[in-house]
């Protein structure tokens, strides 16, 4: 009964995983293996990564990007789904609609639309600024600024799915748990925090390991918005591989970058997955 699926699973992804594995032990031309000086023969494509300070710092720049704009989209989609929470059922749909359309809409359309915003002669945002006596912020020209630009339109797409998912648990948490906490007295932050939050500690680990591995991954905002620039400095996994593989031709080494995000979201994923387990012992 399982057959389909596995095989499905197999073709769309142990077949492209195995087949990067196996490109990324090869040399630029394709013709062999990627012979290192330190590393076994294979391995070649990696020691080079390892040498270079713009793959570090492509690194840290992932690391930066992806771990801030999970816990901002975690935090804001919490607020947002804990505030549907206590709205009318009527107005409830409404809202859901309204606030589920960053979501919906293609990401690469949604970031050529941030892009006019943060452009230097014609952006929106520097404009109301003015108004306010405030300087024009150089959003795309200074490093920090572009990451921060990055961070902020990847929070914008992602944080109504977050919303969406802790909505959905808020409302599976039973009524009698707050009636209780009530009666004994508990303020609204403490039936937040020993009430709603352990009811939802397993749904947060999954939704954020989820949006971790998916931002981690994230090409097409970075490719519109900054292309990784200035200087390479928000280039993240996606992007320099697509720049070292493709615009540079050199696909063993642009699929090496690739895989160098496995081991950090594996670690990532046993530790969630852990906790996820121990929760589950301890409930039943």
């Amino acid at each position: 009964m399982t057959l389909p699926l596995l095989v499905v699973v197999i073709g769309l992804v142990g077949y492209p995983a195995a087949y990067g594995i196996y490109l990324s032990t090869l040399n630029r031309r394709m013709t062999g293996f990627m012979e290192g000086d330190w590393l076994p023969t294979g391995l070649g494509n990696f020691e080079i990564l390892f040498d270079s300070d713009t793959f570090w710092m492509v690194v840290w720049q992932s690391c930066i990007f992806a771990i801030s704009a999970v816990l901002l989209k975690a935090l804001i989609g919490f607020w947002l789904a804990h505030m549907l929470h206590h709205i009318p059922t009527k107005g409830q749909r409404k809202w859901r609609g309204m606030l589920l359309v960053p979501w919906v809409i293609p990401p690469a359309l949604s970031t050529l639309g941030w892009w006019w915003m943060f452009d230097p002669s014609y952006s929106s945002i520097n404009w109301i600024l003015n108004i306010f006596a405030v300087p024009a912020v150089p959003w795309l020209g200074e490093p920090w600024w572009a990451r921060a630009s990055v961070i902020i339109v990847n929070v914008w797409y992602g944080a109504p799915f977050f919303m969406i998912m802790y909505l959905a648990a808020l409302k599976s948490v039973p009524e009698q748990l707050y009636e209780a906490a009530a009666i004994d007295g508990a303020t609204s932050w403490q039936r937040l925090r020993y009430v709603t939050l352990p009811m939802m500690a397993n749904i947060i680990s999954i939704t954020v390991l989820f949006s971790l591995i998916v931002t981690f991954a994230n090409y097409d905002i970075v490719r519109v918005l900054t292309n990784g620039g200035p200087r390479d400095l928000t280039h993240v996994f996606a992007s320099y591989a697509f720049q070292v593989g493709i615009l540079s031709s050199n696909i063993p080494r642009g699929a090496a970058v690739s895989l160098f995000m496995f081991p950090i979201l594996a670690v990532c994923a046993f530790f969630v997955l852990r906790g996820v387990t121990r929760r589950n012992k301890e409930q039943m």
